[in-house]
């Protein structure tokens, strides 16, 4: 057995140096599609931080009625921070409202005055909520429909937000949808340039073919080195893509910075580089593979 498998990829590796340029062009079609699926990679990255960012932007408001008791405003907090869809609940009391809108409006000379002229605070406190998901905002604002918590609150800022919620949920799902489409669509084309060059490949050598298999050899035997050589120029164009990624990834990596301040995508391309280079040498490899595999097959069947 290890002798059947090391001539397999004794003759594999002949196979791949021999056809050097049917091996060249479909080791470049390859690159170019992994350069595709690395940079599919870095946009959802880029993606999902822009979205985090926004999302950490959106909350919806709680507005208490004045006669409310702070108690009952702090146990409505920590029954919320104990819901799976709250992220985190911040409590805003009157006093502090007051003090945030005088800071807002401390060069207004004209609210100023009139807010020193007031013989109370007019303003509500309210809780601030984050969710973890926007698409569980609305189950977070139903929450204030009990009759029990109703009495006590004045106004829910979802309605006013909802637009901006329902935006954001669906731009996460469609950019999750595209980006699996356009995976699947690379990985076939790849997958059928790796096929039709294999294609080639055994009918360039029909003849050593029909020889080998008229001295007896097995499928597998004649199968084999094809295979090999469809993953070695998957091996290949995987780390060839790694490579030329890196400096792309280096020069784009401050524009892209400027959009979102704390997103840096050269650093996230560095740490996770070994991960990148295993996924794409996997990818490469089932794609070789599988287009050499399916190739050999359908001709041995002829």
């Amino acid at each position: 057995m290890f002798t059947v498998i090391s001539r397999i990829f004794q003759y594999g590796m002949k196979n791949f140096w021999r056809n050097g340029w049917l091996s060249a062009a479909t080791v470049a079609i390859m690159i170019l599609a992994l350069l595709v699926s690395m940079g599919l990679i870095i946009f959802n990255f880029v993606t999902q931080e822009a979205l985090v960012s926004i999302q950490d932007k959106i909350d919806i408001s709680v507005y208490f009625k004045t006669n409310a008791p702070e108690d009952e405003i702090l146990n409505i907090k920590n029954s919320l921070e104990n819901m799976a869809e709250v992220k985190n609940v911040e409590y805003v009391s009157s006093d502090q409202a007051l003090e945030i809108f005088k800071s807002k409006h401390s060069d207004d000379q004209t609210i100023s005055q009139a807010i020193s002229e007031l013989n109370s605070n007019p303003l509500e406190a309210s809780l601030n909520i984050r969710a973890k998901k926007p698409n569980q905002y609305a189950a977070i604002a139903d929450y204030f429909n009990a009759p029990d918590l109703k009495k006590f609150v004045d106004s829910v800022s979802y309605a006013k937000n909802q637009l901006a919620i329902e935006r954001l949920n669906a731009i996460i799902q469609n950019v999750s949808r595209g980006g699996i489409v356009l995976t699947i669509t690379i990985a076939l084309v790849a997958g059928l340039v790796v096929f039709n060059t294999i294609r080639l490949a055994i009918y360039s050598n029909r003849d050593e073919i029909g020889i080998m298999r008229s001295v007896g050899a097995s499928n597998g035997l004649v199968r084999g080195p094809y295979i090999v050589e469809g993953v070695v120029g998957g091996v290949i164009a995987a780390l060839s893509s790694v490579i030329i990624s890196a400096p792309i990834i280096y020069l784009a990596s401050p524009y892209l910075n400027s959009f979102i301040p704390q997103l840096n995508v050269f650093n996230y391309f560095a740490s996770s580089v070994f991960r990148l280079t295993m996924y794409q040498v996997l990818l490469a490899a089932v794609i070789g593979g599988l287009s050499s595999f399916i190739a050999v097959r359908r001709y041995l069947k002829n």
